[in-house]
């Protein structure tokens, strides 16, 4: 047994146990109120530059499998568990959690008491903090974690946004995975539309269902400007998921204010942020942010309630969208803060929870039938 450590910015300290020796990392302390889908954390990009802490007291039972990645590999900083299940027992597991995480030099920790750290950040803030299993000086652990940026201000968009442009073609294994275990989705007879996906962190699964219903899909770095999508001709723009404070990704914000007139537009989470500062509403940080598989969200424009997944820090004001053109479509019914929004004139709407819900709940995946619809009906008056 390897003794481990964490000590928060704040001078908290939690011991625990760690699986290498001379490890250490540093990232904002989160937690994930999820009870499954913790391979589905792990490689979500919008995780990069955190270190999760993950409520449900067992984690690692069923294993991992390639098919259930949600990016090319895990994208946090670190990960904290109360108890690391080492021997899996699901059929569909190819390798234990801890063998996955040491092959990407990802640390772990285990036997810490998850239930504290998770109400000393509900109570605190998100912080930053620092494992490890090479120095046990709090004094100098806490000068260096002092010496780490905040995610405020701070573009973590670049540190995972793809470098090229791309068209999605997922591989035949693992869509035949998904055909097989989610047979509740209906897939397209055809490719009607084609659609931009700004990749700003993208999860596999948002393309995965933007494809399943008809869409033909091209990937664009964030990076990407006005006139190479102009020149791509799409039907629609894709604003995806992605890591840390929306403000600072000025050159996306930017590209969409000069798409918003000329194309449907969908965001999802980071996406959701940057179309509102895009129409000129305004974001903050949260206390601790939204992180898990149990949100509930009411749709205002039917009145139903889903159970969302959610992974983010930072939201939009809700005083802020009435004066820009913008109406509140989704209120997240924990804490009343916005959960979506549409354009009042323009084919235009996002949504700051996951409708993709990898992992989590259906309840939102119509989300991805209305930007079909919205794109239909944008094509038709265009004609």
């Amino acid at each position: 047994m390897i003794k481990a450590i964490l000590v928060l910015e704040d001078g908290a300290v939690f011991w625990g146990k760690g699986y290498s020796e001379n490890e250490e990392t540093i990232g904002e302390i989160v937690f994930n109120t999820g009870m499954t889908g913790y391979q589905e954390v792990l490689t979500d990009p919008s995780y990069k530059g955190q270190i999760v802490t993950m409520t449900y007291p067992l984690i690692g039972n069923y294993g991992v499998t390639k098919a259930d990645e949600e990016s090319k590999a895990p994208m946090v900083e670190g990960f904290i568990v109360r108890e690391l299940c080492e021997h899996p027992s699901n059929f569909r597991s190819e390798e234990p959690l801890l063998n996955y995480l040491k092959r990407h030099n990802i640390m772990i920790v285990s036997e810490m008491d998850t239930r504290a750290i998770t109400l000393h950040i509900r109570e605190g803030g998100a912080m930053r903090g620092i494992l490890s299993t090479s120095c046990f000086d709090i004094d100098t652990l806490l000068a260096r974690v002092k010496q780490y940026p905040t995610t405020l201000g701070r573009d973590i968009v670049q540190e995972v946004s793809s470098t090229d442009i791309a068209e999605w073609e997922e591989d035949e294994e693992s869509a035949e995975t998904h055909r097989k275990y989610e047979p509740l989705i209906k897939y397209a007879d055809k490719k009607e539309f084609k659609v931009i996906a700004f990749d700003c962190g993208i999860k596999k699964n948002m393309l995965r269902l933007l494809d399943i219903i008809g869409c033909s899909v091209t990937v664009v770095p964030a990076s990407t400007s006005l006139q190479d999508i102009k020149a791509l001709n799409p039907d629609g723009i894709f604003l995806s998921n992605g890591p840390g404070d929306p403000e600072p990704v000025s050159y996306v914000i930017k590209t969409v204010r000069e798409l918003s007139e000329q194309y449907p537009i969908f965001g999802i989470c980071l996406g959701h942020q940057i179309i509102g500062l895009a129409c000129g509403a305004k974001t903050y940080k949260m206390k601790f942010g939204h992180r898990g598989i149990n949100h509930p969200v009411k749709d205002l424009t039917t009145g139903e309630v889903e159970i969302t997944t959610q992974n983010h820090g930072f939201a939009i004001d809700i005083d802020s969208l009435d004066a820009n053109g913008l109406e509140l479509t989704h209120l997240n019914l924990n804490d009343q803060t916005v959960e979506g929004f549409k354009h009042k004139n323009l084919p235009i709407f996002a949504v700051q929870y996951h409708p993709e819900s990898s992992a989590g709940p259906h309840d939102s995946r119509y989300l991805f039938n209305r930007f079909i619809e919205q794109m239909r009906v944008f094509k038709e008056e265009r004609k």
